[in-house]
């Protein structure tokens, strides 16, 4: 296993999700086709999948964004129309998480862990 390469979320608006995701993460995507967009997250791949009609959504995997400031990036998620999922906590030492649904119910997990470094730094 090499680590987190891609987090991908399903949405039922592709233009709508893509401009949501543009401001939410502050970047552009590097791949925009009608089939996947695909943003560079610091390395990581946050990708979105156009789907029609209702899938099934739940809790069963959460991958989280690091952050530098959790209460900032969670009133931000907010504040862009996302809805709270579980408000940030502490979860031991310095660790804090917290996570938003994004306007299509998918979860977006956010984590501010002073500890985490990659294995090449």
């Amino acid at each position: 296993m090499l680590g987190l390469r891609t987090t991908a979320y399903k949405v039922d608006n592709l233009e709508a999700a893509k401009s949501w995701y543009r401001k939410a993460f502050k970047t552009d995507p590097y791949f925009d086709e009608p089939f996947y967009v695909g943003f560079n997250i610091k390395g990581y791949e946050l990708g979105l999948m156009p789907v029609e009609g209702d899938i099934l959504r739940g809790e069963g995997v959460l991958s989280y964004w690091g952050v530098d400031d959790i209460f900032i990036t969670f009133d931000y998620l907010i504040g862009l129309g996302a809805k709270p999922h579980k408000e940030p906590t502490n979860v031991g030492g310095e660790l804090m998480v917290a996570s938003v649904y994004d306007p299509w119910k998918n979860i977006i997990g956010i984590i501010y862990n002073p500890y985490f470094k990659l294995e090449n730094e």
